[in-house]
């Protein structure tokens, strides 16, 4: 198992990447980059590249809709040029709060999208001139298809540093999940519970694996996880149930909110339900206070020594093969010494 982390930056940038290194020397090692809309992730990637040496990265994750699959390709082995092969082209639907609302464009066909530019990827990153006649994407774009008829196959220049770059995509439908495990290298789901896994994606894991090439090797489950080695505060596990309220009650509308259907899949159908009532109609502390404390439990990493090895062999059973913490320590040198005894536990227990 690796140790990942999902960078956060409220404390400033530069401070932020001078800690990874800390990280680095003590049992990190991968860290991923956010986008949504915010500053692009590519930058930020390229400046930790040059500050590391041997720290993974990964975006989690490039939105497919605002870059084109070529750009997405080009973007990612740059990436992995200035990292010497180190990245991980991370990608995701969104959604139509930030597609529409923050850039302007149609939120449509995820699925068939997600597939599509995958496939053009790896295209791109064999230096095979680029043709693809998709549902969603025509490359070249042809005179009929409404270009002027003047493009042309072209391969990428340069030769990338490799021609197989890992894709990890975060999903959470049955039928995105199903995709993920024909197609990705890896998957990032969220609020993963262990126990659950059969009962929420049981069947989509099963059909994609049906059909996976098996040169892909193992699914990579990349968990977004808070972390906490002792008792944490009581404010950390606040903030953890006001995360899952938000997901669960908040994001999206009430007929489209993946997380309440993850929930629901789950077996938590009663409680979801009352999670979303309360916080729509503006409870949010109640809509907390509804979240089950199994759940809480299931999806997070915290306790003494005893109840990590439990946890990390509960998660390593069920698929995860790496964390992308979130430390919930509340000084920085208390983060990075909980990361490394917690590296020494992964080794222990999953090696």
């Amino acid at each position: 198992m690796r140790l990942g982390m999902i960078i956060d930056y409220s404390g400033g940038f530069a401070e932020t990447v001078e800690l990874l290194q800390e990280y680095e020397r003590n049992g990190l090692d991968l860290v991923a980059m956010p986008e949504a809309y915010s500053f692009d992730a590519v930058s930020q990637l390229g400046y930790i590249a040059a500050k590391t040496e041997r720290l993974e990265l990964m975006s989690a994750i490039f939105q497919i809709y605002t870059r084109t699959p070529s750009l997405t390709a080009m973007t990612a082995a740059g990436l992995d040029f200035v990292s010497d092969g180190r990245f991980t082209l991370g990608l995701g639907a969104s959604g139509p709060q930030v597609i529409e609302g923050f850039h302007g464009v149609k939120y449509d066909a995820p699925l068939g999208r997600t597939r599509e530019v995958i496939e053009i990827c790896r295209q791109v990153w064999q230096r095979q001139p680029v043709e693809f006649e998709g549902r969603f994407y025509d490359v070249p774009l042809t005179k009929d298809k409404g270009g002027s008829g003047l493009g042309k196959p072209l391969k990428l220049i340069n030769h990338p540093v490799r021609s197989e770059i890992p894709i990890s995509v975060a999903a959470l439908g049955p039928k995105n999940v199903a995709l993920v495990a024909e197609l990705a290298n890896g998957w990032q789901p969220l609020f993963f519970h262990p126990g659950k896994v059969d009962l929420a994606w049981g069947p989509s894991l099963a059909e994609g694996f049906a059909k996976r090439d098996a040169a892909l090797g193992e699914l990579d489950i990349q968990l977004q996880i808070a972390f906490h080695l002792g008792e944490p505060s009581p404010e950390a596990v606040q903030a953890i149930r006001n995360q899952l309220a938000l997901y669960i009650g908040g994001m999206g509308a009430r007929d489209k909110n993946f997380y309440n259907q993850l929930a629901c899949r789950y077996g938590y159908e009663a409680e979801a339900k009352e999670i979303q009532d309360r916080y729509l109609s503006g409870q949010k502390a109640e809509a907390a206070a509804a979240v089950p404390q199994e759940l809480v439990d299931a999806v997070t990493l915290l306790g003494d020594e005893d109840a990590i090895r439990r946890q990390v062999a509960e998660f390593h059973a069920a698929g995860v093969r790496t964390f992308l913490l979130n430390p919930l320590a509340a000084a920085d040198e208390e983060k990075v010494a909980q990361v490394s005894r917690l590296s020494e536990i992964v080794e222990e227990v999953a090696p």
